[in-house]
């Protein structure tokens, strides 16, 4: 269990050196305002490009796993989508938190199921982000468009998320492989988004912007972190999900949230702080119930 706590530490420090630069060094808010849109507009589309074109994607032997894996994210959009309903919950604090609630870090996903599984465990983590990334970011761009009065599907045509998803893909599908030297230079591109949008989070962090909304954030943090790998538990056994398969499952449906949820909000007009702090505490909250959710599934 304290193995995988520590897998996410490195995110949640990555959050407050961004904090501490931004707020008690020359590296202030205009800064990273320039960094945000570098993460949004290249760094992160060729990261998920690059994640999937390298994935390999055999659904012939994951069936289950996929129909679990997209079950989750649709519990998480509908049930995000939801709260939104609730009397007295502020429209625009719902659209810039709903994300929160379905979306998933990929690459710690990644790194986890390597340390659960091995290869085996990254392919099939690779299956799960092929499937659910597009529908994940489907669902969060929705209620911010809406808010923010934007034509939804003139905001998905031109969301470089969502383009770089369904490029990377098509790409797949198509037996593209990239050699040398653009793979090496995309790869590299990639590997700095990461640790810029973790960092932008935690410059725009103002975790008393919790206090805008804190029921909602609440609920949000409970469909990521209770409601989700709860529905794991029981989906891995009604859908037949293999046994070496099923830590796989119940760990993605425990992710802490996406770091990019902060850098959406902010590019699409929503309320940043707020979406900041939410992350910071799911990147928190992951390093606890990730490995206890494990424990649950291997109790069971």
């Amino acid at each position: 269990m304290l193995a995988t706590a520590l897998l996410l530490l490195p995110d949640f420090l990555l959050i407050v050196i961004g904090f501490v630069l931004c707020r008690y060094s020359a590296l202030d808010r205009p800064v990273w305002d320039a960094v945000e849109r570098l993460v949004y507009y290249l760094l992160f589309p060729v990261l998920l490009f690059n994640a999937i074109v390298k994935s390999p994607l055999d659904f012939s032997t994951t069936a289950p796993l996929a129909g679990a894996g997209l079950g989750i994210a649709l519990l998480g959009i509908a049930s995000s989508y939801a709260l939104g309903r609730l009397p007295g919950v502020d429209p625009q604090l719902h659209a810039s938190g709903a994300q929160v609630a379905f979306r998933f870090n990929s690459y710690v996903a990644l790194a986890l199921a390597d340390k659960l599984a091995g290869p085996d465990g990254v392919a099939w983590t690779a299956v799960l982000v092929a499937l659910c990334v597009p529908v994940c970011n489907f669902g969060a761009v929705y209620p911010l468009a809406r808010h923010g009065g934007h034509r939804f599907w003139h905001e998905i045509a031109r969301n470089p998320l969502i383009i770089s998803t369904v490029a990377g893909l098509l790409a797949n599908l198509g037996g593209l492989r990239l050699g040398d030297p653009l793979g090496p230079v995309l790869g590299r591109i990639g590997q700095a988004a990461l640790p810029l949008g973790l960092m932008a989070v935690g410059a725009g962090l103002k975790l008393g912007g919790l206090w805008a909304g804190p029921g909602l954030a609440a609920g949000l943090l409970g469909i990521r972190h209770v409601l989700l790998p709860l529905a794991a538990l029981g989906g891995v056994v009604l859908l037949g999900v293999p046994e070496a398969q099923q830590p796989v499952v119940v760990a993605f449906a425990a992710m802490p949230t996406a770091s990019s949820c902060y850098v959406l909000a902010m590019r699409m007009g929503g309320n940043g702080p707020y979406t900041a702090g939410l992350v910071t505490v799911s990147t928190l909250l992951g390093m606890a119930s990730i490995p206890v959710w494990l424990a649950v599934l291997g109790w069971r």
